[in-house]
């Protein structure tokens, strides 16, 4: 008879490490890891060329089936301007008391008209561009910053008009122009770190895309772009102080009054909420460095799920 051996059982190899571990010890990283913030920042500015390229092309390409084409830059908030004067500086008075009314309401539609259009943007600026952010790999901050340097290319477009505007009226050039930017500076900080925030946002929940005209039309009505905080404060002395603070403190409205104390002479320093400066600073500092590291924070997210 033949001895029949028998069959020693099999074992699995022991695992000697963690998979952690040796991936670590061969220099494997995470696909897609969250950089450090400062070699995040880096990382942006290395691709500044590419934030300029691509917010031009945005803004060429979103009039390029229009016969007028660029013209458009111009035409639409100046149109807007014009149905603005119509219905509150005409049928609801509220130019009456207020000097220079046409520059005034161009300059605050053009403002509001950048921050509006760079926060609905950037709502949309991962969401809408999902599939450049699975292809490509680049700081995400790139998208929501690149959609409000478009907005200010196109301020810019608005601002020449402006220019021909304030000639036309009567307004004179001052020294006073130059503070203009300054402003800008301090509002394009302030807008790119709101749409820094609501791109986070908008990646994860795009419904918030429908609701943000409605918070957007709320704000204007509130920033003083067609009518004046001054008068209106002073038509309801009986207000609460805390209102009046809101009303001077909104962000909107202080880079509004700085623009239109910039631009328009009859529009003095006297009617400029105490600290503007201070307020213009400081929104852009909490708005800006708040709402890239939060967006930051979640760079690893952007494009799965």
């Amino acid at each position: 008879m033949s001895q029949v051996l028998p069959t020693p059982p099999r074992t699995r190899p022991e695992v000697h490490e963690d998979l952690a571990a040796l991936a670590a010890r061969h220099g494997l990283t995470v696909s897609g890891a969250r950089p450090s913030l400062p070699q995040y920042i880096r990382q942006l500015w290395a691709r500044r060329h590419f934030i300029s390229a691509f917010a031009t092309a945005k803004l060429t390409a979103t009039y390029s089936q229009a016969k007028l084409g660029q013209v458009w830059q111009v035409m639409t908030p100046l149109l807007n301007a014009a149905v603005y004067y119509f219905i509150f500086g005409v049928l609801l008075g509220t130019k009456n008391g207020v000097p220079d009314y046409i520059p005034f309401l161009v300059t605050g539609v053009f403002v509001w008209t950048f921050t509006q259009s760079s926060i609905m943007a950037g709502t949309r600026a991962i969401s809408g561009n999902i599939g450049l952010v699975r292809a490509l790999h680049f700081p995400r901050a790139a998208l929501p910053i690149s959609f409000c340097l478009q907005q200010l290319q196109q301020l810019l477009f608005s601002m020449a008009a402006l220019v021909v505007i304030l000639l036309i009226v009567g307004v004179p050039p001052a020294v006073s122009w130059v503070l203009a930017v300054p402003a800008l500076v301090l509002q394009f900080v302030f807008n790119a770190g709101v749409s820094m925030v609501l791109a986070r946002i908008g990646a994860k929940t795009p419904d918030i895309a429908q609701l943000m005209p409605f918070v957007l039309r709320t704000w204007m009505y509130v920033s003083g772009v067609m009518w004046s905080i001054e008068n209106l404060l002073q038509r309801h002395g009986d207000w609460p102080v805390w209102l009046d603070d809101v009303l001077r403190a909104n962000p909107a409205a202080v880079y509004i009054d700085l623009m239109r104390f910039a631009l328009i002479d009859t529009f003095t320093a006297s009617q400029l909420p105490p600290h503007v400066w201070a307020w213009a600073v400081g929104w852009a500092v909490l708005a800006g460095a708040g709402g890239f590291i939060y967006f930051w924070k979640a760079e690893e997210t952007y494009g799965r799920g």
